[in-house]
């Protein structure tokens, strides 16, 4: 599985990234706009990512403009929603509006900080991504 972590917070950058590389390679962003350049890369490149941890307060860009974007961008490449890379907010923020938004974005799954290791497992399964 490759996997881009989109966090400007270094702890919970290091936190998903030593989660994650358990199951399979990843990247990191600090900010949305590297978020966007990384997946447009993956994209020409023909290596995808399969999945994106995405926090929502971040300098540049939030996540839900990220979302929205990465969401037009494969609709524009003419990619179908199973092959769409599978996006799941990591965030502070636990409020409905924020997570109702997240949603009629088309993300795939939403985690409170702090990530439990466990619920992001699991959650990585109920989207449909194999973790071994």
């Amino acid at each position: 599985m490759k996997t881009l972590i989109v966090e400007d917070d270094f702890i919970c950058r290091k936190m998903l990234q030593t989660f994650l590389t358990e199951f399979g390679s990843t990247d990191v962003a600090v900010n949305g706009v590297e978020a966007l350049a990384a997946v447009s890369i993956a994209i020409e490149e023909n290596d995808p990512y399969n999945l994106i941890c995405l926090d929502i307060l971040m300098p540049e860009l939030d996540g839900h403009e990220v979302l929205k974007q990465i969401r037009a961008d494969e609709e524009d490449r003419g990619i179908l929603s199973s092959g769409e890379v599978k996006i799941i907010m990591t965030t502070s923020l636990k409020d409905l509006k924020n997570m109702s938004e997240a949603f009629r974005s088309l993300c795939d799954g939403y985690i409170s900080k702090p990530v439990d290791r466990a619920v992001l497992k699991e959650t990585i399964e109920k989207i449909g991504l194999s973790v071994g």
